[in-house]
């Protein structure tokens, strides 16, 4: 029988009565309905959930789409930042250079990376300097311009410069010294007058005197227009041109003279009037348009063919743009060339035209008188600034320091330009925005622009001379912040820069630091308002608070990123990566480069250095508030927490070393070994790669204290951070005085003499660096925390006493001792001869041995 599954019960047809009987119509009808419906529902359930996970779908593709386009957009956002300006006020005006604002600092030899040149505070502004050349020396044109180490020169330098009005400056070439002296009148609207004198004289006692060739010239930068007046056949006397930053001026070439008298010399001329497509080009350009077709034929004496200047025929703009990628504005560009036998001596004028009630001209014994005044004012100045006469130094001692000092303040640049910068978010390097630096340089020679941790050391000086010149140059730097809290640790702004730096070093990249010095400059600012409780003056009060809020984001970004993997700790970033080429991966952002530290780079690293900067600048961030009456709980809680002994002690001090130390996955074996390059058998070795030196780690790293012992160590001590109690001040004291460790008789090398690292190449082509030379900016931080130690009340007051009176002495011996041989101040010295090394003139820190010898900390 067959069976419906309608129901529960099963009805039979077999029944014969019909009493009997179920009514089937009635109940089968209700059934189908029930069952319909139970249909229906089912139906209605699917669809109900078929929308759920059509509408699931739906807003979870909208989602997607809407994170989609905000993680687009974040990274957009994220991507800008790195070029977004600062939101607050700028601190300087924008006119704030102008002759209109600065009349006394329009002008200045705002060059440092020519021997000799002039130009004003503002964007595209007119340049001028000078070239020179020594004729009948050979084949060779021995053109000189811009400073070069290469160029060999016995000694170049200002002697006296007081950073406003006048300069004196000294070049001694192969058999003859140039002497370069400009002044500056004010007068008119757009910066006033100045004039410059060269003097010629023989060094050599050779009988015939060398014939010199000077090459004067005057140049706009995209904007303005010069015009060569020709007097006397060849002789171009003057250059008349407009720029809208000076208006109409005139340059005037007065013809040479006999030294101090006015007697005429023979001279042959020559000029060159073409266009530049780029300040950086202009020595490339007097090369390529050198001729020796001219004949100097001075009355008595032979005839003879000399090089000068003779047409340039400049590349065609597709020419220009195939070269650089770009199209460029040509600019005007005339040079002026006398050619004449020394002694001799040639001014120079710039009269502006809106210097309408000029006295006189600023030439011949005007000049003279003026320049002597000068010198008088600036002598006077040095003594009563620094009192070394007061204190026994010899005369040549004073004019050494002198030059030590004028070498800083003519080394200010005035710069204008962008960045190339990158974040993490960035493909490719972007342009920072436009912007101006006025700061003082390194070397004139190798690193003529603004590093950022060596510009707080350079300000020191600078402040004890002239705090105005440290406002302007700090509030320069600081104009510089982006939105992030970020500058730019090297500052590489326009083409006559970038042509001096190495393509690998001018991509500035956003999470490298660089030791926050403009807090050591800020502290000179504002300590005796602080020490005394004495209320700042009116200036300085509007000064500091326009530049609190751009550095409170300056110190809150270093508080961000570069915080290390544990509470109050600090890790620099921007370590190198290659861990394979470097026998100790550099730390650049440390401004210490190859010193050692943890061998495998890590986020687990703690650099005690950096936390020392953090100390000092929260603690000079309190001061700043305070003195504002602006919130300086937070700073003055940070400063304590970081200033705690017991806190760096836990941090850094290793109590089997005996020193504070860096903390990170470390071993000290490693060395660097030729890698083995397989040549297969009957191949000529030649065709294959030069092995290369790798390194080689023949021990496991492990987290443990890093055990070198150098100037790192020594950070808590240089800092002031130590108290003048501690028991680890001993030990630092005892390994400063060791001459197996860190001291020498020309003062504290950089790195232990027994470090298993101590003056080993970092890689191939990397000698040591920080692994052992003695560098001045150090030192003065060594022989001021002595000064500080010897003047607190402490058991090792007297031990610090000892050590200062003998350091300092070494060091200022040392580095005077060696201009005088060498003729230069320099990048570091030799810990074994104290002979100078490295980049020179280095009149960048290495200056401060000024206030060494003043006793001004």
């Amino acid at each position: 029988m067959g069976r419906q599954r309608h129901g529960k019960r099963v009805i039979s047809n077999s029944s014969k009565d019909g009493s009997d009987s179920i009514p089937h119509g009635k109940e089968d009808k209700k059934k189908d309905i029930a069952n319909s419906i139970l249909h229906r529902k089912e139906k209605k359930k699917k669809l109900d959930i078929a929308k759920v996970f059509i509408n699931i779908s739906i807003g979870l593709c909208i989602f997607s789409l809407i994170w989609f386009f905000y993680a687009i957009y974040m990274r957009s956002y994220m991507a800008r930042r790195v070029i977004t300006p600062h939101p607050s006020p700028k601190i300087l005006d924008a006119n704030s250079t102008s002759p209109a604002v600065s009349p006394h600092l329009f002008w200045g030899s705002y060059r440092p990376q020519v021997y000799f040149g002039m130009k004003t505070r503002s964007p595209k502004s007119v340049v001028t300097g000078m070239m020179w050349m020594r004729q009948f020396g050979g084949m060779d044109v021995n053109l000189r311009h811009t400073c070069e180490q290469g160029d060999g020169l016995l000694s170049y330098g200002w002697l006296m410069h007081d950073g406003v009005n006048f300069g004196i400056q000294e070049i001694r070439d192969t058999d003859f010294t140039l002497t370069t002296e400009f002044v500056k009148r004010q007068g008119g609207e757009h910066g006033g007058d100045w004039s410059w004198r060269i003097t010629a004289k023989q060094q050599s006692p050779a009988a015939q005197a060398p014939v010199i060739s000077l090459m004067f010239y005057v140049a706009t930068d995209s904007q303005g227009s010069l015009q060569a007046h020709i007097e006397e056949r060849n002789r171009l006397g003057s250059v008349t041109g407009s720029s809208e930053e000076l208006g109409q001026f005139k340059l005037t070439f007065r013809k040479p003279s006999a030294g101090e008298s006015s007697t005429a010399k023979y001279a042959s001329y020559n000029h060159l009037k073409t266009v530049s497509p780029g300040l950086e080009k202009l020595t490339d350009i007097v090369k390529n348009s050198l001729s020796g077709r001219f004949v100097y034929n001075p009355p008595s004496g032979e005839k003879r063919h000399y090089i000068a200047v003779d047409t340039y025929k400049p590349p065609s703009p597709q020419q220009q743009q195939q070269q650089r990628g770009e199209s460029r504005k040509e600019s005007d560009f005339v040079v002026h060339q006398v050619t004449v036998q020394a002694p001799f001596q040639i001014e120079v004028l710039f009269e502006s035209a809106s210097f309408r009630d000029r006295p006189n001209q600023l030439a011949a014994e005007v000049l003279t008188e003026e320049l002597e005044k000068r010198k008088s004012a600036f002598d006077a100045k040095f003594e009563e600034t620094f009192g070394l006469h007061r204190k026994g130094y010899t005369p040549a001692q004073i004019k050494f320091s002198k030059a030590a000092l004028s070498n800083m303040l003519g080394g200010m640049g005035y710069f204008y330009g962008q960045s190339a910068v990158q974040s993490k978010y960035n493909e490719y390097p972007l342009a920072y925005p436009e912007g101006p630096l006025f700061t003082a340089v390194p070397s004139r020679s190798f690193f003529p622009r603004g590093f950022l941790w060596d510009e707080g050391f350079h300000q020191l000086l600078i402040n004890k001379w002239d705090p105005q010149i440290t406002r302007e140059s700090l509030a320069h730097w600081l104009d510089m912040i982006n939105v992030e809290g970020w500058i730019p640790r090297e500052q590489i702004l326009d083409d006559e820069a970038r042509s001096k730096v190495p393509v690998e070093f001018i991509v500035q990249r956003n999470e490298n630091a660089n030791p926050p010095t403009l807090f050591l400059a800020l502290q000179k600012l504002i300590v005796g308002f602080a020490a005394k409780g004495v209320a700042v003056d009116k200036d300085t009060k509007a000064f500091l608070k326009r530049l609190f809020p751009r550095l409170q984001t300056w110190f809150e970004w270093y508080n961000t990123t570069q915080v290390g993997p544990v509470p109050n700790s600090y890790r620099w970033r921007g370590r190198d990566k290659d861990t394979n080429l470097f026998l100790n991966p550099k730390t650049l952002t440390s401004g210490l480069d190859d010193y050692p530290r943890a061998s495998h780079p890590s986020q687990d690293e703690r650099h005690v250095d950096l936390h020392c900067w953090m100390a000092l600048a929260s603690g000079i961030m309190a001061d700043v508030a305070k003195l504002l009456g602006e919130p300086h709980h937070e700073y003055e809680k940070t400063h304590q927490i970081l200033s705690d002994n017991s806190v760096l002690e836990e941090l850094h001090w290793s109590e089997q070393l005996k020193t504070f130390a860096d903390y990170g996955n470390h071993t000290q074996s490693v060395a660097l070994q030729r890698e083995k390059v397989y040549v297969p058998p009957g191949q000529p070795r030649h065709q294959f790669l030069t092995a290369r030196l790798v390194r080689s780690v023949r021990k496991a790293p492990k987290l443990q204290y890093v055990n070198s012992l150098g100037y790192v160590s020594l950070f808590p001590f240089l800092l002031q951070i130590l108290r003048p109690d501690s028991p680890k001040l001993e030990h630092i004291l005892k390994d400063m005085r060791d001459d197996q460790k860190l001291w020498t008789q020309y003062g504290l090398r950089s790195l232990s003499k027994s470090d298993p690292l101590f003056m080993k190449r970092n890689t191939e082509h990397d000698a040591p660096y920080w692994r052992g030379p003695i560098w001045i900016n150090i030192n003065y931080l060594a022989v001021r925390a002595l000064h500080y130690y010897a003047n607190t009340e402490g058991p090792y007051k007297e031990k610090s006493a000892s050590l200062y009176q003998e350091l300092r002495t070494n060091i200022i011996e040392n580095v005077y001792s060696q201009y005088m041989e060498t003729g230069y101040i320099w990048e570091q010295y030799n810990d074994s001869t104290g002979k100078g090394q490295g980049s020179h003139p280095f009149t960048g820190w290495s200056a401060l041995c000024v206030l060494m010898m003043a006793e001004q900390y």
